[in-house]
């Protein structure tokens, strides 16, 4: 009868984790979005709507499957510290591979601003390319960020101390300027002189820019997703795993844009 008991409990402290059809889900829907999205670009019939109810199906079905997650992590509590620590590792990981994956960026970019090619005009920006003034709208969206992550660190540090006030003015404050950088962005490139068309420069710029406006967008909508869970007492100042997450992330987006800034608004032009 006692190994009988005993046998309905684990002997280890991992998450198995239960037959989900989220993966399969998101992963169709990535399907279609990356076949309908290619699709569209070339002026396929109908090849928009396709894209479009695959970006729906795609928003859907991950918010299904970080449902269970917060579940397991919160209600279940299926998330031990051997589980957490593994996340944590997962989770830096991912940012590992995003450095990696601006490190290509500017790689492109040194390669031809260092040495500008005939075809650039053997100067960098090349000949006919007006940049854009460092020090008007994209030192102004410099201050914004880095001032969203003291507004970040401000919450993450009340949460740790138990102030719940702290940490949702913290938190709502970075989201806040973060919509308005991702704002002021959209406005740069609506006043911008090149396109994404006009040659290395404007490919490297934009692609440069273009990917990091994404990434600041991903972590807004992570930090405002940690701002309804501290809303709704999910977290507590001994577990915060993923808003913690998103907080290292949004670090990860600050860096980078000192990076950009430097190199390609004030170097580069």
């Amino acid at each position: 009868m006692t190994n009988l008991t005993r046998s309905n409990f684990q002997a280890h402290p991992f998450h198995l984790v239960s037959p989900s059809p989220w993966p399969l889900f998101t992963s169709l829907a990535l399907l279609t979005l990356t076949t309908s999205g290619v699709s569209a670009m070339h002026a396929f019939n109908y090849a928009g709507y396709f894209c479009l109810s695959a970006l729906v199906l795609l928003i859907s079905s991950m918010s299904f499957w970080w449902r269970d997650v917060i579940s397991e992590g919160t209600y279940l509590g299926n998330h031990t510290l051997a589980v957490q620590r593994g996340l944590n590792m997962g989770v830096a990981l991912f940012i590992v591979s995003e450095a990696l994956f601006f490190l290509a960026i500017f790689w492109a970019f040194f390669h031809s601003a260092l040495s500008p090619t005939v075809e650039l005009g053997a100067q960098w920006p090349p000949m006919g390319i007006e940049a854009i003034n460092p020090f008007e709208l994209p030192l102004l969206n410099t201050v914004i960020l880095l001032s969203s992550g003291v507004t970040v660190t401000y919450a993450h540090h009340s949460l740790i101390q138990g102030n719940r006030s702290g940490t949702l003015y913290g938190l709502l404050a970075t989201v806040l300027l973060a919509v308005v950088f991702t704002a002021f962005q959209g406005v740069e490139y609506s006043v911008s002189s090149f396109t994404i068309s006009d040659g290395a420069f404007g490919s490297c710029f934009y692609f440069a820019t273009g990917f990091h406006g994404l990434h600041v967008m991903i972590g807004t909508a992570f930090l405002a997703v940690g701002l309804w869970r501290v809303l709704a007492y999910h977290s507590t100042e001994n577990h915060h795993l993923g808003l913690e997450s998103g907080i290292l992330y949004w670090h990860f987006v600050d860096v980078v844009w000192l990076f950009l800034y430097v190199s390609i608004y004030y170097w580069g032009s």
